[in-house]
């Protein structure tokens, strides 16, 4: 789902390993199940959602395991940068 939103802004998104074992770890921590994963994404990436719409220099999104952890920003590819 998250994909496709970031697609429609011409956003490509993409996920590590490591942050989808640590979403799926804190689920378990938490006792949520399926249920929580979306809550745990959310709060990670509430910032980068907002930010996204608005800079069109952004054309890549990475997720890390330091995004869900820590609460970091995810690592961004600028057109800039290719």
């Amino acid at each position: 789902q998250y994909a496709q939103l970031f697609e429609m802004d011409d956003v490509k998104l993409s996920f590590t390993d490591g942050a989808l074992a640590e979403v799926a770890q804190e689920a378990i921590e938490r006792k949520t199940g399926a249920r929580g994963l979306r809550s745990i994404l959310e709060a990670a990436m509430n910032d980068i959602m907002f930010e996204i719409p608005s800079n069109d220099e952004i054309i890549e999104c990475t997720v890390d395991e330091d995004c869900i952890k820590n609460h970091n920003q995810p690592q961004l590819v600028l057109k800039s940068d290719k």
